[in-house]
């Protein structure tokens, strides 16, 4: 039996509440397939998607009718409950539809420390929310004084920063739920960011990458494998080039030297196989394992999947 951490990107969720209890369903066959074959699993989630809607919600209900704006650590945390209730949920029926009743499910709003003085702050570089042609976006830069930048092609979206994760402030909790049997959710979004000020801590304007996030979960809590799960099967190098090479299973050593030629996209899957190789590094023997959440259970196996070891 193997302890598995597993980090699901929040892209793999939906956009409105009925779209994501349907891909929800999805994930929670997948999880399940995994607990039914005796592994410890548990759960983190992306919010991406979700946390940037949920700001843009706030932010037109302030301009429109002057209703109170949210920080984006209390959006955060807005995320973590409503997509864990689903997850939740999710994965409880399907437990139950299989017979496994002894795996309660629980879904933790979890506090992730990062440094206040982390470079991040200084320049923005993770997309949140929806996508906006260039001229809308330059117009919100003027009104908001927030930073959009043109992400992967595809739009505008705003920038927030993205600090590394320090500690994990439920850790314990988390330890003790896992102990106690209980499959838990935690870390969503990549958790809420908070930083020490004056002797206390308080939210930061943040979002922590949820694979970083992962990696100092699963390093916490003494995981065995790292799961990075995301839209394709395996990391490539020369990716969609003639001479494009499907990645197995590779060393710490040969990650960091694909990293540094630069073949991973900054906002996909570079920061994917940098939480893979922050895990293995400090935790010997374990592994990180890069596919698509329907190879999970078959890449457990070594079947398929990217997969990092030291």
């Amino acid at each position: 039996m193997a302890k598995v951490v597993i980090a699901l990107g929040g892209n793999a969720l939906g956009n409105d509440a009925k779209e994501q209890m349907e891909r929800a369903a999805v994930a929670a066959k997948a999880i399940a397939d995994l607990i039914q074959a005796g592994n410890e699993v548990l759960v983190g989630h992306g919010n991406g998607p979700q946390v940037g809607m949920i700001k843009k919600v706030f932010d037109e209900g302030e301009k429109q009718s002057q209703a109170p704006n949210m920080p984006f650590p209390e959006c955060t945390a807005m995320s973590q409950g409503y997509i864990g209730y689903h997850l939740q949920t999710a994965i409880e029926q399907e437990l139950k539809s299989r017979g496994i009743k002894d795996r309660p499910v629980v879904s933790l709003v979890t506090r992730v420390e990062v440094d206040a003085n982390d470079p991040a702050f200084k320049a923005p570089t993770k997309p949140v929310g929806g996508y906006y042609d260039e001229e809308s976006a330059r117009k919100l830069m003027k009104e908001t004084g927030n930073v959009y930048a043109e992400d992967a092609g595809r739009g505008w979206r705003r920038m927030v920063a993205s600090p590394l994760p320090v500690d994990i402030l439920e850790k314990d909790t988390i330890s003790c739920l896992i102990e106690n049997k209980r499959l838990v959710i935690a870390c969503g979004g990549g958790g809420i960011p908070v930083i020490q000020k004056d002797g206390k801590l308080v939210g930061a304007e943040a979002v922590v990458d949820k694979d970083f996030a992962n990696a100092k979960m699963a390093g916490l809590v003494d995981a065995d494998v790292l799961f990075i799960l995301t839209a394709v099967e395996n990391a490539y190098i020369n990716f969609r080039q003639p001479d494009e090479k499907k990645l197995g299973e590779i060393s710490v050593a040969e990650a960091k030297k694909y990293c540094d030629e630069g073949h991973f996209a900054p906002g996909s899957m570079l920061p994917k196989v940098m939480a893979a190789i922050m895990f293995v590094e400090n935790a010997k023997g374990k592994r990180a394992i890069i596919t698509s959440l329907e190879k999970a259970a078959d890449a457990l196996q070594g079947k398929c999947g990217t997969v990092v070891v030291c």
